[in-house]
């Protein structure tokens, strides 16, 4: 494993660096959250037809960059730094995978394409409040977190007309707005049932989304409700969905790991630059000793972080390498706890107040564990993939 990042890479970083310096200050973070699309489609605009970041992970065929995952992590450690708001990482780090891995040509050839050129977003919604499980970040996703056939969840038959889906599906990461929308759906009945995923376009009869409250505004999420809309079956009715969740569960686990690191980053130099300005008993607070020992432990914390980030990107670009996103989330969301945490106390009493810039950073690490965590549940899962607490005849068969 060479550590070293290439050229282009540094000037990729640099040159997102300088633009979400000048066009993601915490005021624009607020604004764009707040407009009915939930980020700035002019920015996002710009990330899309003029630095092509959502094809970076995408192959040339299909019309994308034809880089590796290394590179958009770099890149979403970036868009992390300020928090910015984009449908990045629903597009790209969920949807987008799941295209490639499971449809037919005649998706691929009609979706990749648009998506890699930022003009179509996706999300994928599944049922009830399981992403996580649905990832394989916490549980085993073999089992009936999309409604296990009975009421509840997302229904889908199959009729004269094509496939038609009924039920509802929460916490849908970037929803409200998507052009293209992943659904997860039960069909075959209690007997013979099997999760399928289908292809809803946004301009569907029947479909109602919602944008709900969240805590993490940077984030927005949307309830989908299907009444009796029509779906496209994404690949075919054999198609390993499952897996293909799974493998992409790993890979959004180090794409969220990455980003985490980037705001836990950011988070630490607002506060190193804080504590270097106030000061208190006639002496800057950062010259306290206890002050230095407190930001020390959150930059090893940091670093570590960002190391097992960096090593989860690597290894899944690696043909058979190990999936080790789940434990560099955990590591990740820890960090940007902690950062966030004493963001908000080393700020000292304007910290604690609702309105300022460190809370955007405590409810981005918040929300990132309610929705993907919590972390010793992530670290469980990982430890459970291992059989680090298999018994020696189960390791050995």
């Amino acid at each position: 494993m060479d550590a070293r990042f290439t050229e282009e890479q540094q000037e990729m970083r640099r040159t997102l660096r300088e633009l979400t310096t000048k066009r993601c200050t915490p005021d624009d973070v607020k604004a764009a959250t707040r407009t009915p699309a939930g980020h700035d489609p002019a920015l996002w605009g710009s990330l899309g037809a003029d630095l092509g970041l959502p094809g970076l992970a995408l192959p040339e065929s299909e019309g994308g960059v034809g880089a590796s995952v290394t590179e958009l992590a770099l890149a979403v450690e970036e868009l992390g730094r300020v928090l910015a708001p984009t449908p990045l990482f629903a597009t790209c780090g969920l949807a987008a995978p799941l295209i490639a891995a499971l449809g037919a040509a005649e998706q691929r050839a009609a979706l990749l394409p648009k998506i890699a050129a930022g003009q179509l977003t996706a999300a994928l919604a599944v049922p009830g409040t399981g992403l996580a499980t649905a990832l394989g970040l916490v549980a085993d996703n073999a089992g009936d977190w999309a409604g296990g056939g009975r009421a509840g969840g997302v229904q889908a038959t199959r009729q004269d007309t094509g496939w038609r889906l009924y039920g509802q599906a929460e916490q849908v990461l970037d929803g409200h707005g998507a052009g293209l929308l992943l659904v997860a759906a039960h069909t075959g009945g209690f007997a013979r049932s099997r999760t399928l995923l289908f292809l809803v376009r946004a301009d569907a009869p029947g479909l109602v989304r919602t944008r709900q409250t969240a805590l993490d505004e940077t984030r927005p999420q949307a309830r989908v409700e299907l009444r009796d809309v029509p779906g496209e079956l994404l690949g075919g009715a054999d198609a390993d969905v499952s897996a293909a969740l799974a493998a992409t569960g790993d890979t959004a686990a180090t794409l969220l790991a990455a980003e985490a690191v980037g705001a836990a980053d950011r988070a630490l130099e607002r506060t190193v630059e804080y504590v270097k300005e106030r000061e208190q008993f006639g002496r800057p607070v950062g010259s306290f000793q206890a002050v230095k020992h407190r930001l020390s432990d959150v930059y090893v914390q940091v670093q570590a972080a960002r190391s097992a980030a960096y090593y989860a990107a690597w290894a899944a670009g690696v043909q058979g390498g190990e999936r080790i996103g789940g434990l560099a989330l955990a590591q990740a969301l820890e960090a940007l706890r902690t950062a966030a945490a004493e963001a908000v106390q080393l700020h000292g009493g304007i910290g604690f107040t609702w309105e300022h810039d460190a809370h955007l950073y405590l409810k981005r690490a918040t929300g990132d564990e309610l929705l993907f965590g919590p972390v010793h549940l992530l670290r469980a899962r990982a430890a459970q993939a291992a059989g680090v607490f298999a018994r020696p005849a189960e390791v050995s068969a």
